[in-house]
Order: C-alpha cells, then structure tokens, then sequence
C-alpha cells in the first residue's frame, strides 16, 4: 500500500499528475485543487496517497493534506459513493466546510458538489453523523442555547449556526444579546435576497 510520494513532478493535467520517485512514475488522480496548487513540472512535490485496488485497476489518489486524505477514505465507505465523487467533493468543499455541511445537514451545500445528487447527499449526512471529527467552533452554553432558540423560532439549522457565529465572532457571549444580533443577522439576509 502506497501512503505517501514524495518525487519529482513530471507531468502535470487537469485530472492527473505523473510523479517520478526513484526512476518510477506513479500516475496519481488529483482533484482540480490540487492541480492549481502544485510547482511547476520538474519541481519536487509531495501527496498524501491512497491506493484504490479493484479487480481490473490499481489506482493512486493523492491529497495535499492528511485530512483531505481521510475525509475521502471514509467517503468511500458510504453507498453510492465511489472514488470519483469522493475526490469531487474532496477538491471541491474545503475541510472546515464540509463538516460543518455535514453536521448542520447542509444538503443544498453538498449537493452544489458536481455529481453528488439530493438522494446521496442525504444519504452521506446520514452515514457521517457523528463519524467526522468535530469542527473547532468557539462555542460555550450560551452558543448553543441560541442556535437551539434560532432553530425554535423555525430558521434552518445551517442559517441559525452562521447567524449565531457571526454575533459571538464579534464578542457578543450573552445569550440575550447573541440571539438579537443573530436575528438581525438573519433578516438583513432575507432582505437582502427578497
């Protein structure tokens, strides 16, 4: 199993590089991502790789980062979902956003991925509550408790998570407080897309 290279960048295409590692080149799958950020062709790279075997392939993926990595082996784990679309949403959802799609039940978000339907995306939000590492949010009891009033009051749970954010961010703590600005938050959104 290939975890990693670490080599020269031979060739570099929309959907593939090809890096050589002592004397050998490995053809590696990359999301468009990753393509945009790599060296020039001839300089020294390095991938998070995952070796993708089936009956009548073998196939390298690689990541610029561990957790891209890991986000697309446990995507591999959900029906319906192949390598394919698990590097489409790997390169086109930056980490922090697709966990927080994830945990707030975002399926609009995620099915902005290409080839990532409604009926998938449900089903991925399903399968990965409570399997994905938290994200970091500057949350205390008073966060949550307006998120929670927010979601009472009938506004979606992603809309309340980003009203609620945008208060506390600007040091707003008290709950009282936390729920009025995010309430303004909220409704200068809905004028603004009325």
């Amino acid at each position: 199993m290939i975890g990693s290279l670490r080599g020269k960048l031979l060739l570099k295409r929309q959907e593939d590089v090809v890096v050589e590692v002592a004397g050998v080149g490995y053809q590696v799958l990359v999301g468009n991502n990753i393509v945009s950020a790599l060296p020039d062709e001839g300089s020294e790279v390095f991938l998070h790789i995952h070796t993708h075997v089936r009956d009548d392939a073998l196939q390298l993926y690689g990541f610029a980062a561990d957790n891209e990595k890991r986000i697309f082996t446990t995507l591999l784990g959900i029906t319906g979902i192949g390598p394919k679309v698990a590097l489409s949403i790997v390169s086109s959802i930056k980490y922090e956003e697709f966990l927080k799609a994830v945990e707030a039940e975002d399926i609009v978000f995620l099915t902005r991925v290409p080839g990532l339907g409604k009926k998938t995306a449900h089903r991925l939000v399903l399968e990965l509550r409570g399997k994905l590492p938290k994200k970091e949010q500057p949350r205390d009891r008073a966060f949550d408790d307006a998120v929670s009033a927010l979601q009472n009051l009938g506004y979606r749970k992603t809309d309340a998570l980003g009203a609620v954010e945008k208060a506390y961010n600007k040091g707003h703590s008290d709950l009282e407080l936390l729920i009025k600005k995010a309430l303004k938050y909220l409704t200068a959104g809905a004028d603004e897309k009325a």
